[in-house]
């Protein structure tokens, strides 16, 4: 009995050993060398195809925000929370919700002063492991040097850092053990010429 295992094995590594040198099995092994890079490949498609997306969104926010935030009043700039640069903050909470750009969760509170006489107003949240981070700027001041004399261009400017899960970086490390991919967040920033 003993004798007869020993036999089946050895016609087991005969049909192993006849299915590595066939077709079949060049096939087989040429398929598990490559299964890693087609999954890098497939997953880096994905992930930098959803972040491309995130940043038109983003963009598009951006965009909204800042003529939005250009078309408001200017008179309540002296206050600590000015009532318009809510409405933008909120403008751009409501945009992130609507088009399920919230890989965290996060909400953004009431804006706050960035620092004294600036007319800038910092928003952020944090949260799971993620940061999201909205600066309004109703004070920005842009020369055109091509009139003389130069005319002076008061803008608003509004700008994100968010924070973008990468999927690509747990799957980099089948083709390259210990590696890391450091691109954790995506900024966007629109400038609109103040109407008043």
């Amino acid at each position: 009995m003993f004798q007869g295992h020993r036999c089946g094995d050895l016609a087991n590594r005969g049909a192993i050993r006849n299915l590595l040198c066939s077709n079949d099995g060049a096939a087989l092994i040429e398929f598990a060398v490559s299964l890693p890079l087609l999954v890098v490949l497939v997953v880096g498609i994905f992930d930098f195809g959803g972040a491309f997306n995130t940043k038109q969104e983003l963009n598009n926010a951006m965009r909204e925000a800042a003529h939005f935030a250009a078309n408001q009043p200017t008179n309540d700039l002296g206050q600590v929370q000015p009532p318009s640069v809510d409405a933008v903050r909120f403008l751009v909470d409501s945009y992130l919700q609507n088009a399920h750009l919230n890989d965290c969760g996060l909400s953004l509170p009431a804006a706050k002063p960035a620092n004294a006489g600036a007319l800038v107003w910092v928003s952020s949240a944090s949260g799971g492991g993620c940061s999201l981070t909205l600066t309004i700027s109703r004070g920005n001041v842009i020369q055109d040097t091509s009139q003389t004399p130069t005319l002076y261009i008061l803008t608003s400017n509004v700008q994100i850092v968010y924070p973008y899960q990468w999927h690509f970086n747990s799957v980099i490390q089948l083709l390259v053990p210990g590696s890391s991919f450091a691109l954790t967040t995506i900024q966007s920033d629109a400038t609109s010429a103040n109407m008043n």
